[in-house]
């Protein structure tokens, strides 16, 4: 028998019509008259109408077979709904760990054309974040850990107690992940950057290297199949952080 993976063969499209419809606590979306479900086979309701038309959009985007691939709002709420939603407190505690080794700290000595530009793009969010939250951080050069103020960890974690949407929390996190700074999302859910601005923040040192280097297409490649998870989170983020309260029918 061969030791190579078995390539899983993705679904056939089974559906013609694809609609977002009110629902008890929010929105969902039908196939063919009849609801989506998430792989735990709970409904796929959420809070806010726009974050139901992007996952109709990747629903009504499929072909001849369905590949969740290419589906990254409708992969984000499932793990909202099967995952994050019961466990929400441990995904905050994640969220604290990653501040306490944030990006935005660890700066380079030289060379100056760098350190500037370090200054230019991470000081204000670092500032932002200060300002927020009431508290200081500490900056460090190279890779070495340096240790933050607690009260400073403790203020960033009582500012992320005060998000209790899950859908929130999980976009918080998926941001987090990928950028490697919590503070960068943070910036993000107050309004302080775009999803483009964080994301060119958070990729300072891979952008200085292809600037002396040149781009690997392959590393190019992986990063814009990030960035539409960046862009995702995002999306969520701004929608379930704004949106009103729908009524049901």
């Amino acid at each position: 028998m061969s030791d190579l993976p078995q390539r899983v063969e993705l679904p056939k499209r089974f559906y013609t019509a694809v609609e977002v419809v009110p629902a008890a606590g929010g929105f969902t979306v039908h196939l063919d008259g009849r609801g989506v479900k998430t792989p735990a086979r709970r409904p796929l309701v959420v809070p806010a109408e726009p974050v139901a038309a992007a996952m109709a959009a990747e629903w009504e985007a499929q072909r001849e077979r369905i590949d969740p691939a290419t589906m990254p709002m409708t992969r984000l709420v499932n793990t909202v709904i099967d995952g994050i939603a019961e466990t929400a407190e441990e995904t905050r505690a994640d969220l604290a760990r990653y501040v306490e080794t944030d990006l935005l700290f660890y700066r380079v000595g030289e060379p100056a054309r760098f350190v500037a530009r370090q200054q230019a793009i991470w000081d204000p969010i670092l500032k932002g974040a200060e300002v927020s939250l009431g508290r200081r951080f500490v900056l460090g050069e190279g890779v070495m850990h340096v240790a933050q103020p607690a009260e400073s960890i403790s203020a960033f974690r009582e500012r992320i107690e005060r998000v209790n949407d899950p859908f929130a929390i999980a976009a918080l996190h998926q941001i987090t992940t990928l950028t490697g700074s919590a503070l960068i999302a943070l910036a993000l859910l107050e309004g302080r950057l775009d999803a483009e601005a964080a994301w060119a923040a958070a990729h300072l040192d891979e952008d200085w290297n292809i600037e002396l280097w040149g781009a690997d297409a392959e590393a190019s490649a992986r990063r814009a199949a990030r960035f539409v998870d960046m862009e995702t989170a995002a999306e969520l983020l701004a929608a379930v952080t704004e949106a009103p309260t729908p009524q049901a029918m």
